[in-house]
């Protein structure tokens, strides 16, 4: 699967040919897109929910939000079918900003921030037990994408008022598949087996501390992880 755009687009346009109106999920549909076969079933409405895609009696659902949101949903799914997510994480974010009037071009930057597969747990902590469901798989998908913002007021106090119109997918950059907890364990430290804290950990894979915690809290709902004791006030990990 390749997907590849120039890394400078353009900025966006609409049908009159103008900056104008900014096209919502963009990044969205392009995945959509990416993943539609032949003979599959887009925007398919089953058990009352609607889904992306629909392959023979099995569901792909492109979320580039909040998983929490699709609890019960996939409770459901799960229940009569395979669900696979597909979910984007952004190693390089191009930043470009427009006037209120929505055509004026003010800035264009590069994010510092860069993702990796273990943004995936800032998700799937909504839901790990999941992944023990033989039907429930999940990919990451590493894009490179644009980030358009808009500077109108209406925004978050966050950005200043400014406010984010759409994700635009400039590259498939590559992806992971997990389909079982064993999957999961490549993430670790090669040839770890424990024990080790989360601050251990998060030194060793150089990410965070906040979402080693919640690789762990992942890891041992999935049962490939089990508590082994403490360390002072912290506890230990190792291989279940």
């Amino acid at each position: 699967m390749e997907y590849r755009a120039p890394s400078s687009p353009p900025l966006p346009r609409d049908e009159s040919g103008l900056i104008g109106t900014l096209r919502e999920r963009s990044l969205h549909a392009h995945l959509k897109r990416l993943y539609t076969e032949p003979g599959d079933c887009v925007e398919e409405k089953i058990g009352g929910y609607w889904v992306d895609i629909r392959r023979g009696d099995d569901v792909i659902e492109i979320q580039t939000g909040s998983f929490g949101s699709m609890k019960t949903k996939l409770a459901k799914l799960l229940a009569d079918r395979a669900v696979h997510i597909v979910h984007p994480v952004a190693i390089e974010k191009w930043i470009t900003k427009i006037a209120a009037d929505g055509e004026t071009f003010l800035s264009r930057r590069k994010s510092p921030k860069r993702g990796s597969c273990y943004d995936l747990f800032d998700e799937l902590v909504s839901f790990p037990h999941l992944v023990l469901n033989p039907r429930f798989s999940v990919e990451v998908v590493l894009v490179r994408e644009e980030e358009m913002r808009c500077e109108d007021g209406k925004g978050s106090w966050r950005r200043k008022g400014t406010s984010i119109k759409d994700h635009i997918l400039l590259e498939v950059a590559g992806r992971e598949v997990f389909r079982t907890g064993r999957d999961f364990l490549k993430l670790l430290p090669a040839g770890w087996t424990g024990p080790s804290t989360n601050r251990e950990l998060s030194k060793a894979l150089k990410q965070p501390y906040f979402r080693i915690a919640r690789m762990t809290y992942c890891l041992s709902r999935m049962e490939m992880i089990k508590l082994a004791g403490k360390q002072g006030r912290s506890l230990l990990y190792a291989l279940a």
